[in-house]
């Protein structure tokens, strides 16, 4: 036999071995496969795989826990009972328009309404919680805020004065009171151009807020989307001036700090005397005179403004910063949060937010026949009968001593 057939023959044998090789391995490495497959399947067949149905059980459970287990977790992340939020879904539905659509109930749109007015949540944390997709969260948002504001008539109080037989030491004096008024500060997000006509004498870029409440803490009215460089005696001009704006019935009167002008309606205290609470409590020396007599007592009924907006900041987290919206929508949610604040204490009887405020110091009228003040000037009669008022008051309080 030749040498090189001999090669050419151990050549194919070779090749033989090796293509048998070769198949060989690859039948293990299939094998291989195959049982990695089977102990996949078998993994994730322990472990349901996250489908629709089981994301509509979660947001179903979510909307449950919120507010179908207690009052006491209901309250405390939605702001309000069971019960209350239960009525204000059907007046948001029956009054306001706020309608259902297949994917998304009433109760769910207004949860996630108050969940971001109580924690001021992102957009992209809401989704999460509720298992909703960013735009759901936003358009929604946006309906429930303007089926509410709808509800401004029923919520905003009409006030009563104080009668002459009241016998309410911090009112008895203010006969024919309504209430009282002071303007706050709720910071807010603008352009960089605008900063400056927004940046507040703190130094902060704010709004200015014009607020009105009745002896209750209840709010009669509010003007916001003055920038916070404005005076709150500007705003309050803006508010009588406007022809739908705020209306005080001739012989009737608010109370009001040293920044306004002490006019027909508006009592003011008086100037470089010994005024805001914490100067009382902090000096044992009691009044002096008339005047530092009707500061004190003036101070501690008008602390009534002050209450109410504490309460509504602490209710409502959104007003503590910067929100994430628009300028015009911000001043929307600021007059939807004091909607919001009427309508949790007349619905509440035991409201536990208010509990924890200390005395701290910082719908359409039908009578078109009543007068209404339509300036905010000084004038010498009211001047004269602060004096009076003034002088009557400490003559009792010195003849009680």
């Amino acid at each position: 036999m030749d040498v090189s057939t001999e090669h050419q023959e151990l050549f194919m044998v070779l090749r033989e071995i090796i293509s048998n090789i070769k198949f060989i391995l690859m039948a293990f490495y299939r094998e291989h496969r195959a049982r990695n497959r089977l102990c996949d399947r078998a993994q994730t067949s322990s472990s349901p795989a996250y489908t629709i149905k089981t994301k509509i059980c979660k947001q179903i459970e979510h909307l449950h826990d919120l507010i179908s287990v207690t009052d006491e977790t209901c309250v405390k992340n939605l702001r309000m009972s069971r019960n209350a939020f239960g009525r204000l879904c059907f007046l948001l539905e029956n009054v306001g328009g706020l309608s259902s659509n297949k994917n998304v109930q009433v109760s769910e749109q207004v949860a996630i309404f108050l969940s971001i007015l109580a924690h001021h949540k992102k957009n992209c944390v809401v989704k999460h919680d509720f298992k909703r997709s960013g735009y759901t969260i936003s358009a929604h948002f946006n309906n429930v805020l303007t089926a509410l504001l709808k509800l401004h008539t029923l919520f905003l109080v009409k006030p009563a004065p104080i009668e002459d037989d009241c016998t309410n030491e911090r009112w008895k004096w203010f006969k024919g009171c309504l209430g009282a008024l002071d303007g706050t500060y709720i910071p807010l997000r603008v352009a960089q151009k605008d900063k400056g006509r927004y940046r507040n004498r703190k130094g902060d870029i704010s709004t200015n807020v014009l607020a009105v409440c009745d002896t209750n803490m209840n709010f009669i009215y509010m003007l916001c989307g003055w920038e916070g460089s404005a005076a709150d005696s500007r705003v309050l001009k803006d508010a009588i001036t406007r022809e739908h704006g705020f209306r005080i019935p001739e012989g009737n009167y608010y109370l009001c700090d040293s920044g306004y002008t002490n006019g027909e309606g508006f009592l003011a205290p008086y100037r470089g005397v010994r005024y805001h609470i914490q100067e009382w409590n902090s000096q044992r020396t009691p009044p002096q005179n008339a005047h530092e007599l009707f500061n004190k007592v003036h101070a501690r009924a008008r602390n009534v403004i002050e209450r109410s907006f504490a309460l509504l900041k602490g209710r409502w987290s959104i007003l503590r910063s910067n929100s994430f919206y628009p300028v015009k929508v911000q001043n929307r949610i600021i007059m939807a949060c004091g909607l919001l604040h009427n309508y949790i204490r007349t619905e509440m009887p035991y409201d536990p937010l208010e509990a924890e405020i200390p005395e701290v110091d910082d719908q359409i009228s039908d009578d078109h026949d009543i007068g209404y003040i339509d300036q905010a000037e000084p004038t010498q009669q009211w001047t004269t009968w602060r004096e009076n008022l003034a002088t009557n008051m400490f003559d009792e309080w010195r003849g009680n001593r």
